[in-house]
């Protein structure tokens, strides 16, 4: 059962969907656009339909999850590809990386949407992530799109709450960003260094479990795993290291460290907070 303040923000989410009519969602298959794809479609039916963007960040698990959980809500689902690996803006990596992601993802989206007939592009956007630093915010703003957990101010313990309510399986899935995030600002992304960190991760994943919240970062040639701090004594007792080792060099990483800090999200926004730091003494 959801207490009445949920409830409210249920309905009040409802009453958004009658109102856009048709709407198409931005659908990664993360448990935040999906928890939007499942209310579309219980609130407007076939006029509703959920659109997935497949590139190199992308894990190929991540698309296949979306394809699954798209039909199990019954939702109408399409793949498109977009490009963004072709805008050097956003292959070389800049703290605003992110803007160029969205910007290419919604000037696709938007047309489509268009021809298509639907009135209103939606995306996952909670409001917890307007706390955080993401510039995509900005690019899928500049394009009309709505981000109707945002508006109603539901948070992503929220979002976890009512995919439970609702009966969706994977409301405890962890947070699956792009592949992109796991490398440093100013280091550049190629599909061969996507494809490998993406490897990595997956055989991690299937070592761990997909239930554990983990990240493969990349430096350069060095991998840096981060799993949450209170995993950490039963991962070093049970991992085989030396096969580990082995099977992230065969990915093309030549070195492989553990982050005893353990797993946070958003971990290379770090350095963000350090160059606002600095330029607040100069």
């Amino acid at each position: 059962m959801l207490d009445s303040h949920l409830t409210a923000k249920l309905a009040h989410l409802h009453q958004i969907f009658k109102e856009c009519e048709r709407v198409l969602v931005a659908y990664s298959g993360g448990i935040d656009s999906t928890l939007v794809a499942k209310v579309a479609f219980d609130v407007l039916g076939d006029q509703a339909i959920a659109v997935t963007a497949n590139s190199p960040s992308l894990l190929p698990t991540d698309l296949e999850s979306a394809i699954t959980q798209a039909v199990e809500i019954g939702i109408t689902h399409q793949v498109i590809t977009t490009a963004e690996m072709e805008n050097p803006n956003y292959t070389s990596n800049p703290v605003n990386r992110c803007y160029f992601c969205k910007s290419e993802l919604h000037d696709r989206l938007k047309p489509l949407a268009q021809e298509l007939g639907y009135d209103y592009v939606i995306d996952g956007l909670n409001a917890d992530d307007l706390k955080d630093y993401r510039p995509g915010i900005a690019a899928a703003k500049e394009r009309g799109v709505r981000s109707p957990l945002a508006e109603v101010g539901i948070t992503k313990l929220e979002v976890r709450m009512l995919s439970k309510y609702l009966h969706l399986p994977w409301w405890n899935k962890p947070s699956q960003p792009c592949l992109s995030s796991r490398f440093p600002y100013g280091e550049s992304i190629t599909i061969s260094k996507l494809q490998r960190v993406g490897n990595a991760e997956q055989h991690l994943r299937t070592l761990m479990g997909n239930e554990i919240d983990l990240r493969v970062r990349s430096y350069g040639d060095t991998a840096q795993i981060e799993i949450p701090v209170e995993v950490i004594p039963s991962f070093v007792a049970e991992i085989d290291f030396s096969q580990l080792v082995l099977s992230f060099k065969q990915f093309g990483f030549q070195t492989v460290t553990l982050d005893l800090e353990g797993f946070r999200s958003g971990k290379l926004n770090q350095v963000l907070d350090q160059v606002l730091e600095m330029g607040s003494k100069t």
